[in-house]
């Protein structure tokens, strides 16, 4: 399972990422200086990732297959494959999932403003079909379908979060003019948002899935692996407020805010990774 739980954190990242520069480009990246530098860098950046989606969006429909059949990947056939997509609620997902993945590579490999524009919807329907598969599907009727949004938003959040973060990066590396200060002014108020979204619907997962309010670790593997999660995403939250902080006390040097939101791009990263595991393992709940 250790393949799978790789491929679906390169899926789940760089579809996020993907999601999260497209729908907040127009916010951060809004100064005349920015706009060649965005076609000649982050163009292509998206195209890589958005062809890395795809591509991982099918070695997990293989891998899944494989393990369904109880044969290495080697030894599907088309018929084992076909019968996934056909007959499982999974499949007929994933279905979509791939031709929604692979509108958006073709959208983002034509230039210009326009693509862009369709490139947020398809991101956002792409990301949105991830989340009625895995445990959200655990429960039936209206409890599941709760669940089920509770999920989507939680992914929208996850999303946009760590596609801002890239955005911003990208701009603390070469600002190239833009004033920084006014950027952390516009998405401060936002990022909290964000964070406290991921936070929230996270606990909501916590409890529906374990039972329990807070993931304690030890319980179980899954509950472990919760809990690490967890830590991670209160950490981003100390460190989105700590930038709101800094803009009401003398500038703080972009430097050290490379290093904070590197640390907070590398935190989201980890949180990822846990949620990759995560979708492998079996929640065990509390009694």
């Amino acid at each position: 399972m250790s393949a799978l739980v790789i491929v679906r954190f390169i899926h789940f990242a760089t579809l996020m990422l993907v999601f999260g520069a497209a729908l907040f480009r127009p916010m951060m990246l809004d100064h005349p200086s920015q706009q060649k530098r965005v076609r000649n860098l982050l163009d292509p950046l998206l195209c890589l990732l958005a062809g890395l989606a795809l591509i991982s969006a099918a070695l997990w429909l293989l891998l899944l297959a494989a393990d369904l059949n109880n044969v290495p990947v080697t030894g599907l056939n088309l018929a084992a494959v076909q019968k996934v997509l056909m007959q499982t609620f999974f499949g007929k997902v994933w279905s979509l999932h791939l031709v929604l993945c692979a509108g958006l590579l073709l959208c983002l490999r034509i230039p210009g403003a326009r693509t862009a524009v369709v490139a947020r919807p398809l991101s956002a329907l792409a990301l949105a079909t991830l989340a009625p598969i895995g445990h959200a599907v655990m429960l039936d009727g209206v409890n599941g379908t709760l669940l089920v949004i509770n999920q989507l938003v939680h992914l929208f959040c996850v999303g946009a979060w760590m596609g801002a973060l890239m955005l911003l990066t990208f701009l603390l590396a070469r600002p190239n003019g833009q004033d920084i200060d006014e950027l952390l002014l516009r998405f401060s108020s936002i990022g909290l948002v964000l964070v406290g979204g991921v936070l929230v619907t996270g606990l909501i997962n916590v409890r529906v899935l374990t039972g329990s309010y807070w993931p304690v670790p030890g319980q179980s593997g899954f509950a472990t692996v919760l809990a690490v999660k967890a830590a991670l995403v209160l950490c981003m939250l100390g460190l989105a407020a700590w930038h709101r902080s800094q803009l009401h006390r003398p500038p703080v040097s972009q430097q050290q805010l490379r290093w904070t939101v590197g640390i907070e791009w590398a935190l989201g990263f980890g949180a990822l990774a846990a949620v990759s595991l995560l979708g492998t393992l079996a929640p065990v709940p509390v009694n």
